[in-house]
This record gives C-alpha cells, sequence and structure tokens, in this order.
C-alpha cells in the first residue's frame, strides 16, 4: 500500500458519523486505488443511510482533495450485520437483527413510532419486518393499511403480509378488529412467540417488534426467549410518561438487552392554522432521561395532526408525505437507531459457525 493510499484511509477513517456520535472508522473504507491524481473509493457502512449518503461522498472527495487528488471516484453501499443477542439466545432465521420498541405506558405514540421507523429504514436501504407483539389491542394492521389474511403455503408456516414494502405479521390480520382478545397471560405469550416463529420471514436486516405497554407477560417472555439485538424506548415529555418509560429502560437493562436511545414523542404541537409550536406536555423530558442514562436521544416529534390522519389512512407519514419535515425526522432517528446498533458486538454465533468433521 502506497503512503498516499495509507495517508487517505487514515483521513477516511477520521470522518465524523453524526448518528452515533464517534468518528467512521477504518473498517468503512473497502477500498483505496490511487492512480497518480485519481482515486476510486469503495465504502461500506454498517447501517442503512442513504439519506446521508450524498453528504458523505461530498465529505470524502473533500477529504482526498485535501491529500492532492482531483480526479475522485466514489461507490458506497451497505452491509447490516447481525448483531450479539440475549445469552444463550440464537438470532431468528430469516432475521439479522430483532428491535423493540418499547414505551412502558400507552397513549405516547409507539405504535405510530414503531410503523414510521420501520419504514424509514426501508426508505434508508434495509429490508425491514413489523411484528405487533400488543394481542389485546393489536393497531399495525390499521396503520399499514393491511387487508385479508395470511397465506401458509406448507401449511406450516405463515407468509408475513406485505405493506409499503414492509414485512408484517399481527393478531389484527388473523380476528376480526371486533374481536377482543379474552386470555390469560400463557396464551398470550404462546400467541407472541406462535407468531414471531411461525411467520416466513424473509431476509429481514430488521425486524421491528412494537411491544405492548407495561412490564408485564409479554415484555418478560420477549426479554428472556426472543433474540433481541437492541431496544428503543418511546416516552413524551412529562414526568408520568417519564416514569413508566425508565421502568421499560431497567427492565432491558436488567435482562442484557441494550437500549439504542430514546425517542421523546409528542414533545411540541404544531398548530394546524397558523404553524405556531409549543410544548403543550413540559420541555426536555427525554433529554433528561437520555441525560441521566447516559444514552444518546435519538430524535424529537412533534404532536402533529398530519401524523394522526396518515396513520389513521393506513398510509404512514415516511410514505405518505416522503419529503416533508416529519419524513426527514422519521429517517434521522431511523439512521441514529441503526448507527448505535451497528457499534454493538457482532453476533459470533453467526460470524463462526459450527465445524462438524465427519
Amino acid at each position: 500500500m502506497s503512503a498516499a493510499e495509507t495517508h487517505l484511509r487514515e483521513r477516511l477513517a477520521a470522518l465524523p458519523d453524526p448518528h452515533h456520535g464517534g468518528a467512521l472508522g477504518a473498517e468503512f473504507v473497502r477500498a483505496v486505488g490511487v492512480d497518480g491524481t485519481r482515486v476510486a473509493l469503495e465504502l461500506e457502512l454498517p447501517y442503512p443511510a442513504q439519506g446521508w449518503w450524498p453528504e458523505l461522498e461530498q465529505a470524502v472527495r473533500a477529504a482526498a482533495q485535501a491529500e492532492g487528488l482531483q480526479a475522485v471516484s466514489v461507490a458506497i453501499t451497505t452491509r447490516v450485520r447481525s448483531h450479539g443477542v440475549q445469552q444463550g439466545l440464537q438470532p431468528l432465521v430469516g432475521v439479522r437483527n430483532i428491535i423493540a420498541v418499547a414505551s412502558g405506558k400507552g397513549g405516547v405514540g409507539k405504535s405510530t413510532v414503531s410503523a414510521n421507523l420501520a419504514l424509514a429504514l426501508a426508505a434508508e436501504g434495509a429490508q425491514v419486518g413489523v411484528l405487533d407483539a400488543d394481542i389485546y389491542g393489536p393497531s399495525q394492521q390499521r396503520m399499514l393499511g393491511l387487508s385479508g389474511q395470511p397465506e401458509s403455503p406448507d401449511g406450516k408456516r405463515l407468509k408475513p403480509m406485505r405493506a409499503h414494502g414492509l414485512q408484517v405479521m399481527s393478531i389484527g390480520v388473523l380476528v376480526s378488529e371486533d374481536t377482543p382478545m379474552i386470555w390469560r397471560g400463557p396464551m398470550v405469550t404462546q400467541t407472541l412467540m406462535q407468531l414471531l416463529q411461525g411467520t416466513a420471514w424473509d431476509n429481514l436486516d430488521y425486524l421491528i417488534i412494537d411491544l405492548p405497554p407495561g412490564t408485564g407477560d409479554i415484555q418478560l417472555t420477549l426479554a428472556q426467549r426472543v433474540p433481541v439485538s437492541g431496544a428503543v424506548i418511546v416516552t413524551t415529555p412529562q414526568d408520568i410518561a417519564l416514569l413508566d418509560a425508565m421502568r421499560a429502560l431497567k427492565m432491558f437493562q436488567k435482562v442484557s438487552v441494550p437500549v439504542l436511545g430514546i425517542v421523546e414523542n409528542m414533545a411540541t404541537h404544531v398548530c394546524s392554522n397558523c404553524g405556531h409550536e409549543e410544548h403543550i406536555f413540559g420541555a426536555g423530558g427525554g433529554e433528561r432521561m437520555a441525560r441521566e442514562y447516559q444514552l444518546p436521544l435519538l430524535g424529537a416529534l412533534p404532536l402533529d395532526i398530519r401524523i394522526r390522519e396518515q396513520m389513521d389512512a393506513g398510509v404512514p407519514t415516511v410514505v405518505a408525505q416522503p419529503d416533508s419535515d416529519l419524513a426527514l425526522r422519521y429517517r434521522e432517528i431511523a439512521r441514529r437507531t441503526a448507527a448505535h446498533l451497528a457499534q454493538q458486538a457482532l453476533n459470533k454465533a453467526i460470524a463462526f459457525p459450527k465445524i462438524v468433521v465427519e
């Protein structure tokens, strides 16, 4: 390797990554070819971030030009790997990473965040699925505009439903919307595991699990039996919501599931008439919680009538208005979530498969 290539690699590795707050790192530079004043670069990100690629390419070109290179060719790709899960568990077949979205309290918009987070990850270039784990009150089938029932070609596993490019499964597509699920805890947890393991997920980078509120049977089952790579906590700014969010956070910490960060929903209210924005539920609650537990604040979202209308119509914000300020906020949250997951240890069972000699 020439001195010019070595210097350029070092400069590129030191470029800042705004999504996890550190440097990009040497492993992101896959290939450097210098020929006189020309250079061809191949870069590979460990998380989906296509919305950031133009800005990154500009920074890479500037770094190359600072080394005296003028003709710069840049190719950027993404490779999402499987990350570590709870001890004793193996990754789910067809799924590289499971991200649990939890709140600890109802009414904070967790399901809305889950749906838009999944769509935002897909918009950034990932293969994404959604599992609605709220057996008593499923909502993803309405929010994502699903109709009909899933098929089972082999009579053993269900094909996931498809919505806006996502793979989706919910008890809501198996029963009518007005059917109450009058089940005790063991039946609920058994159903959750059947939905998770009995769905033929197809090559997913991320499966977003929309958890029901609280820290009861379903959450405990997920923490103990489902291979979760990371969790996202959704809260609103007021103290009561923060208390419940902290309980959810501590539950994941006790079972060794890394919390990737906090999303503050309904951080402000945007008036639909004049556009005035104000903190009707208090200000800075999510930021204080993130600071107290030394976690990243992944983003803050407003209480906006457009979000509610689009979810009720089955066309979430990220696909209904992909270029809107709201969609861009969700995409920034998605990139930060995936970037913080990419900082976690890789799953060694995937990296080093067992070799059997017969």
